[in-house]
Order: structure tokens, then sequence, then C-alpha cells
């Protein structure tokens, strides 16, 4: 396979044409984590933290041995402090082969109630020099081996859209 150096990122109408237009989503994810395929995984521009909630955790199978402490909150929009478990750190796989990346990622393991299983933050995506569009609801990002694409799921982003709405009317 040719290997190419700085390859280009762009978006175009091509790139939007399967989505449900007009939208407002978020741009909802999958991809791998450690050995597991993670859906309604969270682009987030605005995060500084990657989170992986509590539920996903368990359900990959990771003991809490593998956590290393750390005692540093995050604080949501109203000021409430959230103490992660601690920190694990898992290999992530984005794209189709051969235009992915594979990188260690580290996690924040949250308990608290969440519709996504992740949220990927800023930092990591800059780290692997993606562009994010939320028109596109989707992320390139240069590989060896060309651009690769992390494509969205609009259908995924719309339930967890809802369900957050439904959780949101309980409290």
């Amino acid at each position: 396979m040719a290997r190419h150096d700085n390859p280009s990122i762009g978006f175009s109408e091509e790139d939007a044409r399967h989505l449900h237009h007009p939208h407002d989503d978020a741009l909802v994810v999958s991809i791998q984590a450690g050995d597991y395929n993670m859906h309604r995984v969270l682009v987030d521009n605005g995060s500084l933290a990657d989170i992986i909630y509590y539920p996903a955790f368990q359900y990959m199978g990771i003991g809490k041995e593998r956590l290393t402490p750390t005692n540093a909150p995050l604080i949501g929009f109203g000021g409430t402090r959230v103490y992660p478990l601690g920190v694990v750190m898992l290999l992530v796989t984005v794209g189709d082969y051969p235009q992915q990346i594979t990188k260690d990622v580290a996690f924040l393991v949250v308990d608290c109630s969440s519709t996504y299983n992740i949220i990927l933050r800023r930092p990591t995506f800059n780290a692997w020099k993606a562009v994010t569009s939320t028109y596109h609801l989707m992320v390139k990002f240069p590989t060896e081996y060309g651009v690769g694409e992390l494509r969205e799921n609009q259908v995924a982003a719309r339930e967890c859209y809802v369900t957050m709405m439904k959780m949101d009317n309980h409290l």
C-alpha cells in the first residue's frame, strides 16, 4: 500500500448526503475500545476529559484493580462535582483498515447516569490531528495510508437525545 505523508483533509456535500437534514444532532460514533466495539460514543469538542461510564466499564469486564486512583473532580454545568472512580488506559482504534489509527487513551471512569458509553475529548482529537464536522457528522484524520473516517450513527444520536430528555423529566 502506498504511504501518504500529511494528507489533505476536507469535507464535501457528498460526505453529508446520507444524513437526514436539517439536523442539530450530536456527533455519536462507534469505536473499538480494548477488545470491544463500543457504540454510543459522544465526540465532544468542548470536553477536556475522556470519559467511560461505569456500566460500559463493567460490561467490558475490566477489573477495578486496573484503575489508577485520581482525586481530581469533574465539574458540570451547574457546578456539580463528580469524582471519578479512577483512570483506566484503553487501546482505542478508529477508522477502517487500512485508514485507521490505534492509540492508548486514558479514560476517567465515572459512575453516573448517561445515555452515552464513552465521551471522547478535544485534546484526544487534537493529538490524532483529527478534524470534526458537526454538519457532516463525521471525523476525519490522517493515517499512514490516507485519510481515515469515523462516521456518525444518526439514529443512535437521536435515541440518546430522546433517552436523555426522558431522564431529565424524571429528575
